[in-house]
């Protein structure tokens, strides 16, 4: 018996589509499997064989508990003193709600140049549109996955 290793010509990536209403830190986690290919009987753990995932519908996902007033995004300018921080709420209704997946998926990657890479497969829109048609997209339905996935308002 011999132990399969992929090579990056071999991969053949797929599009998927992810939808609203469900649990962030969940739905991330899903993300997260799929991006590093971890859901694939070939994965190789130096290789980005994950696939394509495009998020619709950022600006409604949800948050359990108090996390949207209590859940806090920090940032540092560079200057002294120069700590920034906004809650989730404040994210989720501004410019730009899709932050907060990408920050939530971003952090349960590894922290090497292949999660950075493979973070490039990941496409967030806070609308219902997206510019990915041509590549015939698969739906992936986290919130039938598992009953706590969606959570209503």
């Amino acid at each position: 018996m011999k132990t399969y290793s992929m090579k990056p010509a071999e991969v053949q990536k797929k599009w998927l589509v992810d939808a609203d209403g469900v649990v962030l830190g969940r739905m991330a986690a899903e993300i997260a499997k799929i991006l590093r290919g971890k859901h694939r009987p070939y994965f190789t753990p130096h290789v980005d064989c994950g696939d394509n995932v495009i998020v619709i519908n950022a600006e409604k996902v949800h948050l359990t508990g108090k996390k949207l007033s209590d859940k806090v995004y920090y940032r540092h300018t560079g200057y002294p003193g120069g700590i920034k921080s906004r809650t989730a709420g404040d994210i989720l209704s501004g410019k730009q709600p899709e932050n907060v997946i990408l920050k939530a998926v971003e952090r349960m990657l590894p922290k090497n140049k292949l999660a950075r890479q493979q973070m490039s497969n990941l496409r967030v829109y806070a609308g219902g549109e997206h510019p990915h048609e041509a590549q015939n997209p698969e739906i992936l339905d986290v919130a039938s996955m598992n009953e706590k996935n969606k959570r209503s308002a």
